[in-house]
């Protein structure tokens, strides 16, 4: 019988206790989720080193446009419903993988140190607002939900020459932060992040739920590895990670 060298038995049995082949996720989430998600993959990759995560963080809008055009994705997280409807009417989702994973809420914020804070959409008309920073409604959920707000209210063309559009919402809490604008509309859980820059002026109200779908992507290659982080962003351990960043409960 042939006999197998030391060091050649030893890179055998090494082989045998590492994972075939490690999947690699690529996970494309709305940036008001950046904080939650970079913790959870951190989590996820402890436990599952058979798993590496890459998270892939922007707006709504122009995420689902790399998806579309055919960018290798895995798992797709909006922060709207809206946004998701399209990936699923044009056939970019499985439709059985989307869940909802958390909820949020609007608000306006103003520095921290501004003496003229408004106290209802209302008061953004006053000479003391210049400027107000809101996502583009075109593609930044965030925008969308601060313009039905403003339509609900009767303002939206009336203050158009105030707006100051972002990119998505971390970028018009930057603004708020630095005092570049008077006002900005960004979700509770972003203004909780600079709680030392900015201070909530008021809740806005909106007609529909704040929700965050999360989805498997139709042409993911690694659909059971994406299907068990989908679980555990689900399970009781990763809604706690929403939790402590202040997402609510779908």
């Amino acid at each position: 019988m042939r006999r197998i060298p030391p060091k050649a038995a030893a890179a055998l049995l090494l082989a045998a206790t590492l994972p075939a082949t490690a999947a690699e996720l690529t996970v494309s989430v709305a940036a008001s989720m950046t904080n939650a998600f970079t913790e959870l993959g951190k989590a996820y990759e402890a436990a599952h080193p058979d798993t590496k995560l890459v998270f892939n963080f922007a707006a709504s809008g122009p995420l689902l446009a790399q998806i579309v055009q055919g960018a290798p994705v895995d798992l797709f997280v909006s922060a709207d419903a809206e946004t998701m409807d399209k990936a699923e009417a044009g056939g970019h989702i499985d439709p059985g993988s989307r869940t909802s994973i958390a909820g949020n809420a609007l608000v306006l914020i103003v520095p921290l140190e501004s003496r003229q804070a408004p106290k209802s959409l209302a008061d953004l008309g006053s000479p003391a607002v210049q400027r107000i920073a809101l996502g583009n409604p075109a593609s930044v959920p965030n925008g969308r939900y601060a313009k039905a707000a403003l339509e609900a209210a009767g303002l939206w063309e009336t203050l158009q020459p105030k707006y100051v559009y972002a990119e998505n919402v971390r970028q018009s809490l930057s603004y708020v932060t630095r005092a570049e604008v008077e006002a900005g509309f960004v979700f509770a859980t972003d203004a909780a992040l600079e709680a030392g820059k900015v201070r909530v002026a008021f809740p806005v109200p909106v007609a529909k739920p704040i929700l965050y779908p999360m989805a498997i992507v139709a042409g993911s290659k690694e659909k059971d590895a994406a299907a068990a982080f989908l679980r555990y962003v689900q399970s009781p351990d990763g809604q706690a990670v929403f939790a402590r960043y202040g997402f609510t409960k779908p």
